[in-house]
């Protein structure tokens, strides 16, 4: 897939918003780009050379809403990776489009790498 620009808005742990997820690379928020292949879903904020990697066998919902970790992206839909991960759950936002439209369809697209992803 051809990477595409978007925005890292953090990982929160167990759903909590003032509880951010830490670990490298995971604790900066920003602007970047993102892609994903068959395994994971990928994020590489500007200026850093190593991007954080969901693996999709470790993603266990999508989820959509308007705001995530604390910050809101001026009503753009935030999409939401639910995954576990050292026996944590973590909840990853990104802003993967303005258009809704456009968001939706990574959303399905995200959906049926899922799906096709050995547990």
């Amino acid at each position: 897939m051809e990477k595409k620009q978007g925005y890292y808005a953090g990982t929160e742990v167990a759903g909590r918003w003032w509880w951010p997820y830490t670990k490298a690379p995971f604790f900066a928020r920003g602007n970047g780009e993102y892609w994903y292949d068959e395994q994971s879903f990928c994020f590489r904020r500007y200026l850093t050379q190593n991007p954080l990697a969901i693996p999709f066998r470790c993603v266990s919902e999508v989820q959509v809403g308007r705001w995530h970790a604390g910050r809101w992206a001026w009503g753009a839909p935030m999409v939401k990776l639910i995954w576990e991960h050292d026996g944590r759950s973590l909840s990853s936002g990104f802003v993967l489009s303005r258009s809704e439209p456009q968001t939706w369809q990574v959303i399905e697209e995200i959906e049926r790498r899922l799906s096709l992803s050995p547990v």
